[in-house]
């Protein structure tokens, strides 16, 4: 890996950091929504902030963050917290901490043991601490192995496998005639969100789930096993919430408002995100075990995971007796706040984020993101030193909570959410960073600026720009020739759409703010999430060693966070937008079909007598009871308003043009107030008072995480998940819905192009 030596240390040193001269060249391409004079000018703050991050900084940044559990409710989680605040003040930012008080249930008993069918066995529930690994053995400050908001129970019953546990498996174990009611279900990690399979299980009559690393995903089938490679090892156990987010995140007992101290609260039964049934997650080596007893059919194929046993699904003889119970209580969380005063809109915030909190030492969840944000505002703290005065208010924030429940950011999100509808302009995040490609993903009206930015960004070991080895990678992965096509030819990768899992959601998703999510990764492999492997010495032996890619992520926010707070015109874009609005009509009427087809499908095959087996001849799949063949969905109102959403998307590119003549004079000259604040206006009118159908929490009619991935993206989730659910007249009301909010968005869209046109006029 190559390093590149820092100027920071040489610019300071020797001369200040104003802007004097420039080797920008006069007939360059101004900036978006900047003019030529204004453009040359920030593009010097930004070379000259992207010189300041170093790698020694970042290492001993996460080497201090990192030296010890740090969870929620720890005594390091707050000293981490004061340590950063610390930090925020010595860069010269203003800052506080703001605390808030939400259920964190901690275990007092776990148990997972097999009591029949086979030889007596009892589960570690463990990770072991490793000679080579220096923090691995701090056994008395680590949380155990538990899934947080797991309610408490103590059951004993059949084991049956359930593959990944999501609704698709249950299908398939309805048509192989077995039942999961009262039993015990044990589910593989992914193809969802953890939370996801304790909650369909639940549906589905069992009285309690286990969760396992597979080493098929997770294990030795993808490499070498920690210590000596990066994956991780047979006792190696992922912790995690399995709080139903879907429904709402942040603090399980106060819905929709901050949890203050003189916050009203529900009673603990009454909490929604609370688990129905007692979860637990294990390891590969206490899951072979109960595998193993379990009888009955033989897996279908593509249930069939790494370890060296025949995968049977159950149920009989295996009996397992599983207990769970918690302390509950009320722990305190502290979010860290730092701000940069706007000079000229200081009423306009542009704020970047990243967790603190870890399950244990945490240094590539999250501190590997977080020391990125930390160098970032040292950055910007220089800079001002220097003479920079950002034209609007830029705030740091290292939220606390995360890991159970996106705590800290939601909790601020509901309490400040008048002040944030007013007042924030984007939301850019990261989770975590490591050696690799730069992801971004999220509001599609900051596609065309988030293309820009990683065009800036140089990538560590290639020396190409992120954005071109990404296209590459891209091109590469790509499915099909026309995909592949439109990567080639298309001026902007398209960026994926926002669901959940960190701490952007309510920021989006509730309180209609455009978001980011950025950070490389990809190279790195790895199978530490969420374990006591997840420290200090695995993230410098396999992943950024060097700490080169951290400062790509300081660059990369860092640049971010300065064209927001000094564009003369907010960076927004909606042909992207509008393209991609286009593009989930179209996904959205070929499943409408696609499901239509294949009912009718299985109805023939019903009819004829015709269906498919398993591959056990002595086991056939039961035939599925025949459907009613739903009628055509009425798609007219999203079809007009997506048309007036490309013609809006026009007439303000138009408009950008016409400001943009004459090396964007009118920019720099005219007031864009108006503008600004439509444009801020524009991802809150993608929300709704009312919410998504039976989880109003989530506001955005285009985003949100689905009911049964959890973190994966749903877009336009009221009609997308009607359909999937075969609820056909909500669908057709969703449709109405989503197309009155995009009407509305393209209003707003036209009346900044006219707003635009005359401030620029003269």
């Amino acid at each position: 890996m190559n390093r590149r030596a820092l100027l920071a240390s040489l610019l300071f040193a020797g001369f200040s950091l104003a802007p004097i001269g420039t080797h920008v060249v006069a007939d360059e391409q101004p900036l978006f929504g900047y003019s030529t004079e204004s453009s040359r000018a920030e593009r010097q703050w930004e070379e000259k902030l992207r010189a300041i991050p170093s790698p020694d900084n970042l290492r001993a940044y996460m080497q201090h963050l990192s030296a010890r559990p740090h969870h929620v409710g720890s005594p390091y989680d707050k000293a981490n917290a004061e340590w950063i605040a610390a930090k925020f003040k010595e860069f010269g930012l203003d800052t506080h901490i703001e605390q808030f008080d939400v259920l964190f249930p901690t275990p007092k008993e776990r148990i997972v043991e097999l009591v029949d069918g086979g030889p007596k066995f009892v589960a570690k529930l463990q990770e072991p601490a490793l000679t080579e690994d220096p923090t691995s053995d701090q056994q008395a400050e680590q949380l155990p192995t538990y899934n947080a908001y797991s309610i408490d129970g103590d059951v004993t019953a059949p084991l049956v496998y359930v593959n990944y546990g999501i609704p698709e498996d249950y299908e398939q174990l309805d048509r192989l005639g077995i039942s999961v009611k009262g039993k015990i279900v044990i589910a593989r990690y992914y193809h969802s969100w953890r939370g996801i399979k304790p909650k369909v299980a639940a549906e589905h009559g069992a009285i309690g789930c286990l969760i396992f690393s597979d080493p098929h995903e997770d294990g030795f089938m993808q490499g070498d096993t920690f210590p000596k490679g990066a994956y991780r090892p047979p006792d190696g156990v992922q912790r995690g919430s399995v709080a139903d987010m879907p429904y709402y995140p942040g603090d399980p007992l106060t819905p929709g408002v901050g949890a203050t101290k003189n916050a009203k609260r529900l009673k603990i039964e009454d909490a929604a995100t609370i688990t129905k049934i007692p979860v637990l997650p294990i390891s590969y080596g206490d899951a072979q075990p109960l595998l193993a007893a379990l009888t009955g059919p033989v897996a279908p194929a593509e249930w069939r995971g790494g370890l060296a046993i025949t995968y049977h699904v159950g149920s009989g003889p295996a009996k397992v007796h599983l207990k769970v119970k918690s302390n509950w209580e009320t722990k305190p969380i502290y979010d860290v706040i730092a701000r940069i005063p706007g000079s000229a809109f200081p009423d306009e915030w542009v704020i970047r984020g990243n967790h603190h909190d870890a399950w244990v030492n945490g240094a590539e969840d999250p501190i590997s993101g977080l020391v990125a944000v930390l160098e970032e505002a040292r950055a910007a703290g220089e800079l001002v030193k220097s003479g920079w005065k950002p034209k609007r208010t830029i705030i740091f924030c290292a939220w606390d909570g995360e890991e159970p429940g996106l705590l800290g950011s939601t909790e601020f999100a509901e309490e400040h959410y008048d002040e944030l509808r007013a007042h924030a302009v984007a939301y850019i995040n990261s989770d975590g960073n490591g050696r690799g490609y730069l992801n971004i993903e999220g509001s599609h009206t900051l596609e065309k600026f988030s293309n820009d930015i990683a065009h800036e960004i140089s990538d560590p070991e290639t020396k190409l720009s992120a954005w071109k080895r990404q296209q590459l990678h891209e091109i590469a992965n790509a499915k099909t020739p026309e995909q592949r096509e439109e990567i080639r030819k298309r001026t902007d990768l398209r960026i994926p759409a926002l669901g959940s899992g960190s701490d952007y959601t309510a920021f989006l998703q509730h309180d209609g703010v455009a978001a980011l999510n950025i950070g490389f990764g990809g190279e790195d492999g790895g199978g530490i999430y969420h374990s006591v492997y997840d420290d200090f010495y695995w993230f410098t032996h396999f992943s950024d060693t060097d700490f080169v890619y951290e400062r790509a992520l300081a660059q990369t926010g860092g640049t971010a966070v300065l064209r927001l707070a000094d564009a003369d015109l907010l960076p927004f874009e909606f042909g992207d937008f509008a393209d991609t609005v286009q593009t989930y009509l179209k996904e959205l009427k070929a499943l409408s079909q696609k499901m239509q087809d294949d009912i009718k499908e299985r109805n023939r095959e019903l009819e004829e007598g015709v269906f498919k087996a398993t591959n056990d001849p002595k086991r056939p799949l039961l035939p599925p009871p025949a459907e009613v063949v739903p009628p055509h969905l009425n798609f007219a109102p999203m079809e007009n308003a997506t048309d007036a959403l490309t013609k809006s998307a026009a007439d303000y590119r138009k408009a950008l043009e016409q400001a943009n003549s004459n090396g964007g004079a009118a920019l720099a000259s005219a007031s864009l107030a108006e503008v600004n604040k439509l444009l801020i206006e524009s991802e809150r009118k993608l929300t709704n008072s009312e919410g998504l159908p039976n989880r109003p929490w989530f506001k955005h009619q285009l985003y949100a995480p689905g009911f049964y991935t959890g973190y994966a993206a749903k877009t336009v989730p009221a009609v997308r998940e009607a359909i999937e659910q075969k609820q056909w007249k909500q669908a057709d009301e969703a449709i109405v819905v989503v197309g009155h909010v995009l009407q509305g968005e393209a209003e707003l869209i036209s009346s900044a192009a006219a707003k635009l046109t005359a401030a620029t006029a003269h």
